[in-house]
């Protein structure tokens, strides 16, 4: 009887949707807590700083808005993250298909003038197709050679990094290290949501962030072409037994995956900068988008709600910083720590999934 009332109370623990919600919420309260241990420690008043925090993210529109904007870019990396994992890939090259997104995007919206209509799509799939083409690379070898991705792809940041700024230094160099402004006609500004949020850099790519959360929750789970890439994703023996192209889907995702990225890079160049400078490191959004995707459970609305959280605890932090005096780098620590107890708390899940087989 003891037995059987432990095995009920477990399998109500590892309810699968509850877990998801369950999990984040708790690493998130835990990594707060303990930076606000940190403060206290530090000699800085918690209540105040998070008071700051929060001000920052909330106190204004133009707040407000620059938090969507930094958020934005946040999606799209998570989201490429996310569908890559979804599909059982691990995409950890996401910065680097990011920048060559955002030197391609940057490139045809500065390479040419034409009507809005043609020209900001045409800057837009740029990105797209060269986060894409640049994904290939680790796919092809994963599905042709079984290479593993994670290696692959994490080489090929290196490789963007240095090749967009050869790039740029040789051919499209204006003074100030960078290249010449998109023109208008490719930007993503938007002078509507600037007025609605007292002239932040809020623009419409933040609307294309929305619309690809949509679209991996349609892909993934509506469509036949979906259900295969997930298919794939948990058995690729079986799947090839059912007559699935696993090579294929392999190769897919991996598109798909890096698309994303490259739409991130375009938020960057078409929409908060206009142009793209020599880097003198990564950007940082690409390694971001997997703890975004890992705190949102890989799903398309948890990435939303994960990069809402990332994007206003990075913009709240100048202002906590302002009143408080708390260093910026303490919200680094805090992220840190809500995604060391995310993955601890999966740890934990894990070991209590193999205590229920074992009791079985």
């Amino acid at each position: 009887m003891k037995k059987e009332w432990k095995q009920v109370n477990l399998n109500k623990l590892l309810a699968g949707k509850a877990m998801h919600i369950a999990i984040p919420l708790f690493a998130i309260l835990l990594g707060l807590l303990v930076g606000a241990i940190v403060m206290i420690i530090t000699g800085h008043n918690p209540i105040e700083a998070y008071g700051a925090l929060v001000a920052g993210i909330f106190g204004s529109s133009y707040y407000f808005g620059e938090m969507i904007r930094t958020m934005t870019p946040l999606i799209l990396g998570g989201l490429a993250v996310a569908f890559a994992y979804r599909t059982g890939l691990f995409n950890i090259g996401v910065e680097g298909q990011l920048i060559v997104g955002w030197l391609a995007s940057v490139y045809v919206g500065a390479a040419f003038e034409a009507p809005m209509a043609i020209h900001l799509p045409l800057s837009i799939a740029a990105a797209a197709v060269a986060g894409a083409l640049w994904a290939l690379v680790p796919g092809i070898l994963k599905a042709k050679l079984h290479v593993h991705e994670v290696i692959v792809s994490i080489m090929m940041n290196y490789i963007a990094l240095y090749t967009a700024n050869a790039i740029i230094r040789t051919y499209l160099l204006i003074p100030g290290e960078r290249t010449e402004s998109i023109y208008p006609s490719a930007s993503l500004a938007s002078p509507f949501f600037q007025s609605l949020t007292e002239y932040s850099r809020l623009h419409y790519g933040f609307l294309i962030a929305v619309a690809a959360c949509l679209f991996m929750w349609f892909f993934l789970w509506k469509t036949t072409a979906g259900y295969e890439l997930r298919a794939v994703g948990l058995n690729a023996n079986a799947s090839t037994y059912a007559g699935m192209n696993v090579s294929r889907n392999i190769i897919l995702s991996m598109a798909i995956s890096g698309a994303f990225a490259g739409l991130a890079g375009a938020a960057e160049g078409l929409g908060t900068f206009g142009y793209m400078s020599i880097l003198s490191g990564f950007t940082g959004v690409g390694f971001e988008g997997i703890a975004v995707a890992l705190l949102g459970a890989n799903t398309a609305l948890g990435v939303f709600l994960s990069a809402f959280l990332f994007g206003g605890l990075k913009t709240g932090a100048l202002t906590m910083n302002q009143q408080t005096d708390v260093p910026t780098e303490l919200i680094s620590i805090v992220i840190a720590l809500i995604i060391f107890f995310v993955a601890s708390s999966y740890v934990v899940r894990l070991m209590l999934l193999k205590r229920k087989k074992g009791d079985k």
